[in-house]
């Protein structure tokens, strides 16, 4: 208990830098999905490029014929071409360089040893193709802008927008979109389709971000419900451990407050006895009666002390049975408070109502004790002058007292065991938490009920419900 806080700091101290741990590393899983998902895009917009062209071709196959009779009306000379290959000092070809008429063509760099000719070759051609066809088959944004939606639906990327436009280098636009209307808050991604010329495809779309989340979707939802069920364990065990230190104080104040009341009968029983024996009381009838009655009196309240002390653990005691009996309320009501009434440290004043022969079945012992303390309750925690009324009728007994009243924040916990209301500093009422508790546990063992109602400074009102098939 004494590390507790400690422990707890230390123990909160690792889950939050675990928790950032996760967090750093989701954020670099975030970055690494993000860098794939955008290699994806491109594949999709080089791969839509090609679907685009050959879209293109099928409109070419329609003019095709023209240019041919435009050649044959007008014959040129035969074009001289010629390539030149360069290779390392390992003998790896490293470019091509193609030219006509002596104009450079194309200059194009080689692939390394670990590269991919099938792509660069497609690379090559489609480029090729852009060269020869942009001059004659317009682009068609809203085919490009289809087949590149096609593309990433493959990829399972679904964009709520998709938009592609042609630009040159410096992002002038070469061929506008009309669905295109404001960039902000997108994502672009470009790819040269024509070096020569400069020329590029530039898509836009809403950002992947929903996308990589749903991809990060099961690593995210299982590390937060990790660090839920964290902290729900931790604030379990927090709770647990609060409780019982909780308890450890009230048994702690139990002690101390039954140590107090065991030894002042105790040491009063023995001065008496001690005065008994040692001082000439036999022709002094009187007092020899004085310190007797003192002695009894103080021993009773031992007694009592013991019974509720033993009355804690009733409630594992399961086998427990009251031994029922027929019990008339008025007279064993009267009894109680014929013996209260003769307390001599206040002016008491009880009065009681009641009906003819009200009679109930229960363990006369227990019930003794369930309004003694009651009864004791409401002469202890009132003024100099106490005023207790008991309304006894068929279904119900009330006690009714002048006292100090029970604050409102604390009756819902007067009959929890060990549970004492504060008092201030104030040391002439004393007790250890478990007389209402025993109540409670009596009445309700009898299959009966009780209540409180009580307002401070102005006095409480405790009602016993009595079963109806009670008569």
């Amino acid at each position: 208990m004494k590390n507790f806080r400690t422990n707890s700091i230390i123990f909160i101290s690792v889950i939050a830098v675990i928790f950032g741990c996760n967090v750093y590393y989701l954020a670099e899983l975030y970055e690494s999905i993000r860098k794939n998902v955008e290699r994806e895009v491109m594949t999709a917009i080089a791969d839509a490029d090609i679907d685009d062209l050959m879209h293109r071709a099928g409109k070419a196959e329609g003019i095709s014929s023209n240019a041919q009779m435009q050649e044959v009306d007008e014959p040129r000379e035969p074009r001289r071409a010629e390539a030149s290959t360069y290779k390392d000092g390992n003998g790896q070809l490293i470019s091509v360089r193609t030219e006509i008429d002596g104009t450079v063509v194309e200059e194009r760099a080689m692939l390394s040893e670990n590269g991919t000719y099938s792509n660069q070759m497609v690379d090559a051609m489609t480029r090729q193709f852009h060269a020869l066809m942009d001059k004659y088959i317009p682009y068609d944004m809203e085919v490009m802008d289809s087949v590149l939606y096609n593309q990433l639906s493959y990829r399972f990327i679904y964009p709520d927008f998709l938009c592609v436009e042609v630009v040159d280098r410096n992002d002038s636009v070469i061929c506008g979109n009309p669905r295109l209307e404001d960039t902000s808050g997108l994502d672009s991604f470009r790819i040269n389709i024509n070096p020569d010329e400069g020329i590029y495809y530039k898509a836009y779309m809403t950002p992947l971000t929903r996308y990589i989340l749903s991809q990060m979707m099961g690593v995210i939802v299982t590390l937060f419900l990790l660090m839920a069920a964290f902290a729900a364990a931790f604030w379990y065990l927090f709770h647990t451990v609060s409780k019982l230190r909780s308890i450890e104080e009230m048994k702690d104040d139990f002690v101390s407050n039954m140590t107090h009341e065991l030894k002042t009968p105790i040491s009063i029983a023995y001065s008496a006895n001690d005065a008994l024996l040692n001082y000439d009381t036999a022709n002094d009838t009187e007092k020899k009666k004085a310190y007797l009655s003192i002695a009894l009196i103080q021993l009773k309240k031992l007694g009592e002390l013991v019974e509720n002390i033993l009355a804690m653990s009733m409630e594992r005691r399961k086998t427990m049975t009251l031994k029922e009996e027929p019990v008339n309320l008025s007279e064993l009501i009267n009894e109680i408070a014929e013996a209260q009434g003769m307390r001599g440290d206040k002016e008491i004043k009880i009065n009681i109502q009641t009906v003819d022969n009200v009679t109930v079945t229960a363990d006369r012992s227990h019930l003794s004790n369930v309004l003694n303390n009651l009864i004791d309750n409401a002469i202890k925690y009132s003024g100099d002058a106490v005023s207790i009324n008991i309304k006894i009728e068929a279904c119900r007994i009330e006690i009714s007292d002048n006292g100090i009243g029970i604050p409102s924040g604390n009756m819902p916990f007067i009959f929890d065991k060990f549970y004492r209301v504060p008092h201030g500093n104030r040391q002439d009422v004393r007790g250890y938490g478990i007389g209402l508790y025993y109540v409670k546990h009596i009445i309700e063992k009898m299959g009966w009920s009780i209540s409180v109602k009580s307002r401070e400074g102005e006095g409480s009102t405790f009602t016993i419900k009595i079963n109806e098939h009670e008569s």
